[in-house]
């Protein structure tokens, strides 16, 4: 599978962004996948956001994220978003999206990322 992030873009503290992530490929069942959103700023290591289980049905999230983001995902469409509301500085990133066939226990799929910037 292939993974397409999106959404990426220059805001101001306070404000609101939308990352979608896009799955694509020749044979591949987007529900087999549990779905995540990575960060990683330079010289720290990539954190885990949020991800959610192949049904929608469970999605976890980081403490310094939770009550902000909202992962979701559309699995007629292929694609997951992430939500991020009142985003701060320190959300500023590089995110990804990532695919697990083990329930998050591997991310075998990797997007490119899409850079997240927070300032005024």
């Amino acid at each position: 599978v292939q993974l397409q992030a999106s959404g990426g873009g220059l805001v101001q503290p306070g404000s609101s962004l939308t990352l979608s992530c896009t799955a694509s490929g020749g044979d591949f069942t987007f529900t087999d996948y549990s779905m995540g959103w990575f960060r990683q700023v330079p010289g720290k290591e990539r954190e885990l956001v949020a991800d959610i289980s192949w049904s929608g049905g469970i999605a976890n999230y980081a403490d310094s994220v939770k009550g902000r983001f909202t992962i979701s995902r559309d699995n007629t469409k292929n694609i997951a978003w992430l939500q991020m509301n009142s985003l701060k500085p320190e959300d500023t990133a590089i995110y990804y999206c990532a695919g697990s066939l083990s329930d998050g226990r591997r991310w075998e799929s990797w997007g490119q990322g899409t850079l997240v910037t927070v300032s005024s």
